[in-house]
C-alpha cells in the first residue's frame, strides 16, 4: 500500500476527483490546508488597512493506493491539478 498525498488549488479539487474516480479510485480524504511557497501572497484590504496575506488556502487530498496503481494515479492527478502557473501544488508518495 502507498500512501499518495496531494496539495493543490480548491478550484481543482473537482477536475482531481473526477480524473481519480475514471482511474477506479473511490476513496479519498480532503482538508482544507493553507501554505505558502514560491506563489507568494498577495495584498488585501480591510477596513482601510492593507495587509499582507502570506499563506494561501489549498486543498490536502490523501488516497492510500495499492503499488501498482501509483504510477497512473500521480499520472492523472499531474493533469488533472495542472494550470502552468507556480502554486499548482504538490504530490508527496510514501
Amino acid at each position: 500500500m502507498k500512501l499518495v498525498t496531494v496539495v493543490i488549488k480548491p478550484f481543482k479539487l473537482e477536475d482531481v476527483r473526477e480524473a481519480l474516480s475514471s482511474v477506479g479510485i473511490q476513496g479519498l480524504t480532503v482538508t482544507e490546508v493553507k501554505g505558502f511557497g514560491r506563489q507568494k501572497g498577495h495584498a488585501e484590504l480591510y477596513r482601510g488597512a492593507e495587509y499582507s496575506v502570506n499563506f494561501l488556502p489549498k486543498v490536502k487530498i490523501d488516497i492510500a493506493i495499492a503499488d501498482d496503481q501509483l504510477d497512473e494515479v500521480v499520472d492523472v492527478i499531474s493533469k488533472a491539478a495542472y494550470t502552468g502557473k507556480i502554486g499548482d501544488g504538490k504530490i508527496f508518495c510514501g
